[in-house]
């Protein structure tokens, strides 16, 4: 099956750590459609783990979520800004060595 087809948009490329709240929102059958895809690819312990105890509890009456399985959450990166934050107004004093010598360099001397 290609990962287009797969019940979480852009799977292979979700981090761990947001798997665990997305596979909420999934029923048994996309769960099972998720876990056979996980299994013939990259067959992760922890994910496999994950999805297996999912699928348990779904068997045993549990709910899918209300959650949106395609939601950007705090887990997606930020877009990165352009550009450097530092400024006339941001960077520091000038620092000027004394006339003998800078005393924290062992080379210059005191």
């Amino acid at each position: 099956m290609p990962e287009r087809d797969l019940p979480l948009k852009d799977y292979d490329h979700l981090p761990v750590g947001s798997l665990t709240s997305r596979i909420r929102t999934l029923d048994a059958e996309d769960l099972t459609t998720l876990l056979d895809y996980e299994k013939a690819h990259a067959n992760r312990f922890q994910v496999v783990r994950v999805m297996e105890s999912r699928l348990t509890s779904l068997k045993n009456g549990a709910q899918p979520s209300g959650g949106n399985p395609a939601a950007v959450g705090a887990d997606a990166p930020a877009p990165a800004e352009a550009g450097s934050k530092a400024s006339e107004a941001t960077s520091g004093p000038p620092v000027n060595p004394p006339s003998h010598g800078d005393p924290t360099n062992p080379a210059q001397p005191r």
